[in-house]
């Protein structure tokens, strides 16, 4: 009877709870519904005894990155702001997992952490869309998606959430078929098992909470150009009605003027670019669409109370994770 098969996760303070649990339930239900050990999982951490979760809850580390333990896939469960991690020691530890022929994986902003340590070069790989711009920023070069997961040569990654349900169900179905895989499924109500190469995010329609055609057609043109916002009247022909139709679709559908909606969304990304990637503040703006500094710094002020430049969090620990 074959070894089973050794999963260390490495937590990172401040890691997404909902893709840690997601990553490793599907595990402990495998073995249950089997009837014999298929997996073992262990925590790792950076160095502390303990590791504390987004939520506040607290997990004990069976391990330090320091032990010479063996482990057959590690993954990474990392939330907040990923792209402020910087622990040599924990990077190195990763670098030499991969170089031995460990499987590799993050979910959530974990992937972010695999990046740094450059063992995601040349695979496809993804990440939480909230982590996404600053991710395709600070590592242009990789072949990143807006899937659920990927699983490429060794090289696991996860969106996080629920995604992690369907990327576990991949693992058991790959190591001991479709039909342990679909218990487990069944056991957590899981009535759908998306692909990986599912989108991550709800429909526009779902995200707005209308189905007017117009409607979507703007705001899909909106979000794809941020860094260079397309004056009304371009809106609006893509929308197919007038500047004035399309102004009254927003004020009943939205409650919002169209600039008003489109700067909203700039300002979002400015805020992620900024709270994850040590770009210029005057580059972010410029990439946001907003040419002008004094008055990209004024309309940041007025929308969360303070300057872009005092929102970049150096060293410090970003946002709690949503993810």
């Amino acid at each position: 009877m074959p070894a089973p098969h050794r999963f260390g996760f490495l937590l990172i303070d401040d890691f997404a709870l909902m893709s840690y649990a997601s990553a490793i339930e599907p595990l402990r239900a495998a073995n249950i519904l089997a009837g014999r050990t298929l997996y073992q999982w262990f925590h790792v951490s950076t160095g502390a005894a303990v590791i504390v979760a987004s939520n506040g809850l607290s997990v004990a580390a069976d391990h330090t990155i320091f032990d010479k333990e063996r482990f057959d896939t590690v993954i990474v469960c990392a939330g907040g702001n990923p792209a402020a991690f910087d622990d040599g020691k924990a990077i190195a530890w990763l670098r030499r997992l991969a170089r031995t022929g460990c499987a590799v994986g993050g979910v959530s902003g974990g992937p972010f952490i695999l990046a740094r340590a450059g063992i995601l070069d040349g695979v496809r790989c993804t990440i939480h869309w909230e982590h996404l711009p600053a991710f395709t920023e600070a590592f242009p070069h990789l072949v990143s998606t807006r899937t659920l997961f990927e699983i490429d040569r060794g090289r696991l990654t996860c969106g996080g959430g629920v995604a992690a349900l369907d990327m576990m169900h991949a693992i058991i179905r790959r190591d001991h078929g479709q039909a342990l895989a679909a218990r487990v499924s069944d056991w957590y109500l899981q009535t759908a098992v998306r692909l990986g190469d599912s989108t991550q995010r709800i429909s526009l329609p779902e995200r707005v909470g209308t189905n007017s055609r117009s409607l979507l057609l703007a705001i899909g043109a909106m979000e794809r150009q941020l860094s260079s916002p397309l004056p009304r009247q371009a809106l609006a022909r893509t929308a197919n009605v007038s500047v004035r139709q399309l102004e009254r679709l927003f004020a009943k559908h939205l409650g919002v003027t169209i600039d008003q909606h489109y700067g909203s969304l700039r300002l979002a990304r400015a805020r992620v670019l900024l709270r994850q990637t040590g770009l210029p503040v005057v580059q972010i703006g410029a990439e946001c669409g907003f040419l002008n500094a004094s008055h990209f710094a004024k309309v940041y002020r007025a929308a969360f109370g303070l300057p872009p430049s005092k929102d970049r969090m150096p060293g410090r620990r970003g946002r709690r994770g949503r993810s």
